[in-house]
């Protein structure tokens, strides 16, 4: 180091009133995730349930974080059975859906009331029994009946396994979008300039 940049260097440091000339960078929390970085955080909660919970899905957790990246892409059941690679499999993701505690309107539409349903579910009736009052099939009552119970899971944890997917899937979303941007900026900046109307 010369005897000039000596110089400069005690002037920077007076005025900055610090021991260092470079500052430390840290990865901010929030930042720009990639995709391992995601999966990997929704498959931490997806097992943090499987742990609390029993599921009622053959699904692998790969499958299961594929069901929480579609749900919340705005996919339906059936999308994101095609994108498993087998659309028959619609029905499994509805169940596996509602497991991991991502309950639509649609899956509380019943043909009947649903607190009704929960008041006769804490009583020893037998499943054909409340068919028969409702007037529906045991299967609706058992469909309906797994909808209920994940709506008591939910509501003894304050949502909170939905929360967690919902700010992972809105870091992703935030990323991906904030990643485009930064492309299509640097796209304008290495653009500007050129010379664009080309004739032939």
């Amino acid at each position: 180091m010369d005897e000039k940049t000596e110089q400069l260097r005690d002037i920077f440091l007076d005025v900055a009133d610090e021991e260092t000339l470079t500052e430390r960078q840290e990865e901010t929390r929030g930042s720009l995730a990639d995709e391992a970085t995601t999966e990997e955080r929704l498959r931490s909660v997806i097992e943090a349930m499987r742990d609390r919970y029993e599921f009622h899905t053959s699904l692998s957790d790969d499958q299961l974080v594929d069901v929480v990246k579609g749900f919340f892409a705005g996919k339906n059941d059936t999308d994101i059975a095609r994108d498993l690679g087998d659309e028959s499999l619609s029905k499994t993701v509805s169940r596996a859906r509602i497991d991991l505690h991502l309950v639509t309107d649609r899956d509380r539409d019943a043909p009947f009331d649903l607190d009704v349903l929960r008041d006769l579910l804490e009583t020893d009736r037998a499943m054909t029994d409340i068919a028969d009052e409702f007037g529906v099939s045991e299967s609706t009552v058992r469909r309906y009946r797994h909808v209920v119970e994940i709506q008591n899971e939910r509501r003894l944890v304050g949502d909170r396994f939905h929360e967690e997917f919902a700010m992972i899937a809105e870091d992703r979303e935030l990323g991906e979008r904030l990643t485009a941007e930064v492309k299509q900026s640097g796209l304008e900046e290495a653009t500007e300039g050129m010379e664009t109307n080309v004739s032939f």
